[in-house]
């Protein structure tokens, strides 16, 4: 989605509905009509669902997504960005990324594993992704494709 299609979010899932509760949850999460990150992933395991499902859910009552886990979007910042490049980066981190790549890109599920696995931050993956200019894509919530 484009900066001029914001407001418009339903229009990616035509002919879906809401799920009552995941939409109530949303509800319950939100404040100013944007939900954080990290509470639609809360959502979705407390629901037992998917994140998409919670991302679509939120494309439908149509509210933004904030506060990316990995920086990329919804942070107020100049273009919502929190991610900077890092000044270096490891082996062991840049040899986990470019492993876990998908062509010439990289999922966020991809980061969010690479993080768990070196026991690291979220944003500092993504630090490392800009700093060897690797795109990341594929948000988890939906929010951004590939």
């Amino acid at each position: 989605m484009t900066h001029e299609d914001a407001g418009h979010y339903a229009a990616k899932h035509p002919d879906s509905k809401t799920d009552p509760a995941i939409a109530a949850a949303i509800e319950e999460k939100q404040t100013d009509g944007r939900i954080t990150c990290a509470a639609a992933h809360a959502i979705a395991s407390k629901l037992g669902c998917s994140p998409r499902t919670v991302g679509m859910n939120i494309d439908l009552l149509e509210m933004r997504i904030a506060k990316c886990q990995l920086g990329l979007f919804g942070h107020g910042s100049v273009r919502g960005k929190a991610v900077a490049k890092s000044s270096s980066v490891g082996d062991e981190l840049e040899t986990a990324i470019r492993a876990a790549m998908d062509g010439d890109r990289f999922t966020c599920k991809a980061a969010w594993d690479v993080a768990e696995r070196l026991n690291l931050k979220r944003l500092d993956v993504a630090c490392a992704c800009e700093a060897l200019e690797i795109k990341i894509g594929r948000c988890q919530l939906g929010a951004f494709g590939l």
